[in-house]
């Protein structure tokens, strides 16, 4: 069925695309029943599609749309305490059923985070709650939304954070190897040993080139800009600050693998990404770099930005892939790969932000130059965030392989307040007691090895003050509400958890420890992606250090 689906939604494309329609129809009172049918009639689907689909995101809901304010729930925020004194001066300033919450909108560097409209806003804007919700355009209010942290790169020569040279500067290195065999390039990335960002660590060069031996009359490029993990805001920079380096990285990949089309998907919490994504497309094209005949060759690439509607499994690859085709965005059983069949049923790539950013410093240095920074199986330079709980909370290019305790003590200059853990790659990734810290490198091998998880790299400081079976709560809690509800042991698992939790806490109920290994268990090896299959490993971390904190919360003890 989805397989038909795919095929009715691709007919029009992506400049008809379904979803964006389907966003377009939802007004201020929830989805017009009308609209929705009628898109249905449009795109020959059954009537359930399309409101079935607009169900499922958290900007769509009618529950939302009634709030005025929405509020970060996300583990950074919630670690730093901002959130309840937030909510209080917004009480005091609208009805609490006018406040709503989300998770993230990618401010964990000064937290106390909030979206009105349209607008993210941290740090001290609490301050000027007034002024924010007057509509003052005044300094400072005006441009209290706009955001400031640390930046700074320890290699010789910054690539990912280096100072933007200009287009025409700047995008002439692609006119080099288009007048080359697109294997040229993909030689490059292959040699690079570039490995994925996002998460998962799958190395470049491979999708890629599955991808290229696909034979098909159409391929994509699809940049998975849905950076929801909480305490990451590495993507956020990239695609404001650094918006040309994803969309030459786009460009190299359509060149190896025959694409024609590029669709970034930027998540709805990013507001000001989206629009300087925006603006960077308008200027690739003026230059010539987008388009047909790009620079007098026969590469065809055009860019396209779809725009999330509030939903963090959309980060899983076939899910964002459904939520294009305007269906609910559930993970697909694999295979077939994205490679082979992926958006409209045509071999697709998906890459994140950072990946994509990597390729400009991979033709222009040379893959086996950039391979010699890092380590021998996770090279070249990482960006890691870090929120704030430490004393200098930023963005961070290091080489892979660089000393964890560098970027926490020497980078991050050390914690603000009294910390016993730092949790790094989002929810799913492993929650390291401070003890440890001094034992792990940043990169992949040595994360796995020692039983956590490097994943995106964001780092999260979890206070004295933070009890861990509150934070164990929390993060079963955020994989029941963001599960896409395909596979039980993620729908069902991650509900039981939380209220195994849950009645530990409110002493109703002591955990039985083998019933929560069991579930753990379940979630791991029965999930269908790495949202139910992940959330294990913060929950075993936590239970494996701090076992005299937890140990009045369960039977026997």
């Amino acid at each position: 069925m989805a397989e038909n689906l795919s095929k009715l939604s691709g007919r029009k494309g992506l400049e008809e695309n379904l979803f964006e329609n389907l966003v377009g129809a939802i007004g201020p009172a929830g989805a017009s029943p009308g609209a929705l049918k009628q898109l249905a009639d449009d795109y020959h689907v059954g009537e359930a599609i399309p409101f079935g689909t607009a169900s499922f995101y958290d900007f769509l809901r009618r529950d939302h749309l009634t709030k005025k304010v929405v509020v970060c729930n996300g583990s950074s925020c919630l670690c730093a305490g901002t959130q309840d004194a937030l909510v209080e001066r917004l009480a005091g300033k609208m009805n609490p059923e006018e406040i709503g919450e989300i998770c993230c909108l990618g401010r964990c560097y000064e937290n106390g985070a909030f979206q009105y409209e349209g607008k993210n806003y941290s740090g001290n804007a609490i301050e000027q709650l007034d002024a924010i919700l007057d509509g003052a355009a005044s300094e400072p209010h005006g441009q209290c939304h706009v955001d400031q942290y640390h930046v700074e790169s320890t290699l010789d020569r910054p690539m990912l954070t280096a100072t933007f040279p200009g287009v025409g500067d700047y995008y002439s290195l692609l006119d080099r190897f288009l007048q080359q065999p697109s294997e040229v390039a993909l030689n490059e990335v292959q040699a690079s040993g570039l490995r994925g960002r996002g998460g998962a660590g799958f190395p470049l060069g491979l999708k890629w080139d599955s991808c290229r031996k696909e034979n098909a009359d159409e391929k994509y490029i699809v940049c998975n800009a849905d950076e929801g993990d909480p305490g990451a805001y590495i993507d956020r920079y990239l695609l404001e600050e650094q918006p040309h380096r994803v969309l030459f990285g786009m460009l190299v990949a359509g060149y190896c693998v025959g694409a024609s089309a590029g669709v970034l998907y930027i998540r709805a919490e990013y507001p000001q990404a989206q629009e300087a994504v925006a603006q960077a497309i308008r200027e690739v094209e003026e230059a010539g770099y987008a388009g047909d005949a790009i620079q007098g060759s026969p590469f065809n690439f055009r860019f396209k930005i779809i725009k999330g509607a509030g939903a963090y499994i959309c980060g899983e690859e076939t899910s964002l892939l459904a939520s294009i085709e305007g269906r609910r965005p559930e993970v697909s059983v694999r295979p077939p790969y994205p490679t082979t069949e992926g958006l409209y049923g045509k071999p697709t790539v998906v890459n994140n932000v950072e990946s994509l950013a990597c390729i400009h410093s991979i033709l222009s240095m040379g893959g086996e130059a950039f391979a010699k920074i890092g380590t021998e199986k996770s090279t070249g330079p990482k960006l890691a965030s870090l929120d704030g709980a430490f004393n200098r909370p930023g963005i961070y290019e290091v080489p892979m392989g660089t000393p964890l305790r560098v970027l926490v003590e020497e980078l991050g200059q050390g914690f603000r307040r009294p910390t016993k853990a730092i949790q790094v790659g989002g929810p799913l990734g492993g929650v390291i007691p401070c003890e440890k810290i001094g034992e792990l490198t940043f990169d992949f091998e040595s994360f796995q090895n020692a039983g956590f998880l490097l994943g995106h790299a964001g780092i999260i400081g979890i206070p004295d003050s933070m009890p861990m079976i509150e934070y164990m709560k929390h993060l079963l809690r955020f994989c029941a509400v963001e599960s896409c509800g395909k596979c039980f042991p993620c729908r069902l698992g991650s509900v039981r958890g939380e209220e195994m939790i849950g009645h530990a806490i409110e002493g109703t109920a002591k955990i039985d420890r083998q019933l929560l290994d069991d579930l753990l268990e379940t979630l791991e090896l029965g999930s269908l992606c790495g949202l139910g299959g992940g959330i294990p490993l913060p929950i075993r971390n936590i239970l494996e250090y701090f076992p005299e904190e937890l140990r009045p919360y369960f039977a026997g003890n």
